[in-house]
Order: C-alpha cells, then structure tokens, then sequence
C-alpha cells in the first residue's frame, strides 16, 4: 500500500520511522542508522514526513525537502498525548504519524540556514551575558568575605573593582588582589565577547530586507528585529497577528467551564526568548510615549493609565507583535498612525 505519512523519531545515531497510508493504517516501520536516513528517504516516493521539533530536526527538515518530500515538526507536548503503552522509540514514532493526521494540529515553523545563522549569535550573546552576571555575582560575594560591599550590577563591578585593587588600605592580601585582578581581566573580555556578538547582530540586520522593514516598528531595533526574523523567518506560517502573538505567549491563558469564561494571565507560551525582547521594548515604548502624539503613543498611555504598568507592557507587547507579522508577511512598510 502507499506511503503518505511517515513519523520519524530522530537521534544522534538510530532513528526510528513509522509509515501509514492515506486512511491512517500501519504499513511499514523500520530502525535506520544515520548514514542510511537520506539513502532510504531518497529511494521512497514523495510522502508527508513528520518529526518532533527538537535539536537537528531544522537540519533533517531541510534535507527531506530537498528530496521532494513535505515536511512539518510538532512541539513534543502535542505528540506525548498519542504515545500508546510504554515509551519506546517506534511507539513515539507512531504517535508522532497519528498526531499529524489530526486536522486541527499546530506545527512549527521549519528554520532556513539563515535563520538559524542569526539564532546561533542570539543565543551566544544570551550565554556569554548570563557568564558575565554569574562571574559578577560571584565577585561580589567574594569581596563581602573581605569587609568590601560593592553595589548591585555589572556596572558598579566595572567602576568600583579597579578602584579596589588599587587600594592598599582595605584588607585585601596579596594573593586575593591577584586573584581578583583576574576576575576584572575576564569580566572585559566577555564584555568585548558582548560587545561583538551586539555588532554583529547589527550588520546581520543591515544585509536583511526583513529585519530592515521590522526595525522601523516603534519599540523595535535591531536585536528585537533580528531575533524575530531567527524566530519566525518572514511570518507566512502564521495565520494572522494573534497567531503569533500567541505563538509568543503574549494572549491571555483560559481556564473557563460550564460556559463560563476565565481568562488568566498570559499563557507565557512559546518562545520565551523572544517574548522577553519585545516586553522590554514595550517598556521602551511606554517611556517615551508619554511626550507624543501619535494614536499608538495615545493608545499606550490610556492603557497604562487604565491598567497598571506592567499590564500596560504586555497589552503594548501584543501590539507591536501584531504589526510585526504584517510587516513580515505582508511585506509592508511600517507607518506610524498620526
């Protein structure tokens, strides 16, 4: 019988397919090893393959494709439900066939080469600023065993630490000072690491029509505009502008029964990374919305009047979320509502 659908659950070395045809009905499944996927995905006629969005799946979706077959991922949470009997690799292979044949199931958005080029420096910039809090956090509580209390924040570290070490007075011995003249030397060189992770970001912004078109939206600059394009590409797998706000967890989660309807806080679903950028732009917007007479700037301050500010953030978050997706997949230019 034909293949249409093929669930494949993937690994580093064994990967594991499961084949139905057109009514849903087991026809083939087999163990592969990873140098045998692309011989045996080459050698099958064109069929649906499905895999779980996780680490690889980009790259394999990609190379699928360029075999002629359709492609989708699945969010793991949405495949758990139809793993039937105990976990093993070709019962979560068929879960993952039987999830997609569902008519109303989501899927994630398959990143290009591009795409994922941008993410990788997101994502280093990300661990290179959580290093640099953590070894600023650990300077401070180091000096504290000394008597020597430094403020709060990288900044205050940068300011005051130099003026520590050249202090002969405040108890430090010979070998804490060399010590923590060491920690000040690696405390710059992740900020330059910092630093050039920032421009080259931005001169990844400047080579991309997208990221260009987002960076004019208010709230917006270029680390929002280029994380949204590693994010979501040109925003044509949503199908509007709630879509992918909800997609960042920025709509409100429910909890309604009996025809009552509950709305909670937002559902905080989806990229976490991304929502976090466009709140703080948010915060942006609301400082100096506060001078302007744009209806947007209007509109933000009735609603921080009428909400609170942190309410404020996230209804001004969905906003520009909202004209982001028209400005990625409409390709139109943003213009401000006077």
């Amino acid at each position: 019988m034909k293949i249409t659908t093929i669930g494949l659950d993937i690994a580093k070395s064994v990967f594991h397919f499961y084949a139905v045809n057109e009514l849903g009905r087991y026809v083939k499944k087999k163990q592969l090893r990873r140098k045998q996927v692309l011989a045996t995905m080459a050698n099958m006629a064109p069929c649906l393959i499905v895999m779980e969005a996780c680490g690889g799946a980009n790259y394999w979706a990609r190379e699928f494709m360029a075999l002629g077959h359709q492609v989708k991922l699945i969010a793991p949470q949405y495949v758990k439900p139809f793993v039937k009997g105990n976990k093993n690799d070709y019962n979560d292979a068929e879960a993952i066939a039987e999830a997609a044949q569902r008519p109303n199931m989501r899927f994630v958005p398959i990143k290009s080469v591009e795409q994922q080029d941008v993410q990788n420096f997101h994502r280093q910039r990300e661990l290179i600023k959580k290093e640099r809090t953590a070894l600023v956090n650990q300077v401070r509580g180091l000096l504290a065993e000394y008597g020597i209390v430094i403020n709060k924040g990288i900044t205050a570290v940068r300011k005051d630490l130099p003026e520590i070490l050249e202090d002969a007075e405040n108890g430090l011995t010979v070998l804490s000072r060399e010590l923590f003249a060491e920690l000040l030397e690696e405390l710059r060189a992740l900020d330059q690491r910092f630093e050039h992770r920032e421009r080259r970001i931005k001169s990844l912004n400047q080579n991309n029509e997208v990221c260009q078109r987002l960076d004019e939206i208010l709230g917006i600059g270029p680390l929002i505009a280029s994380a949204t394009y590693a994010a979501a590409g040109d925003g044509k797998d949503f199908v509007n502008g709630r879509h992918f706000s909800a997609w960042l967890g920025l709509v409100p989660g429910q909890h309604s029964s009996g025809g009552k309807t509950v709305l909670l806080g937002i559902s905080k679903r989806g990229n976490s990374y991304l929502r976090t950028l466009y709140i703080h732009g948010a915060r942006a917007v609301l400082r100096h919305s506060a001078t302007k007479t744009d209806r947007f700037s209007l509109w933000a301050q009735a609603v921080l009047a009428r909400r609170g500010h942190n309410k404020a953030c996230v209804a001004v978050a969905n906003k520009m979320a909202r004209i982001a997706w028209v400005v990625m997949a409409k390709g139109e230019t943003y213009r401000v509502a006077v």
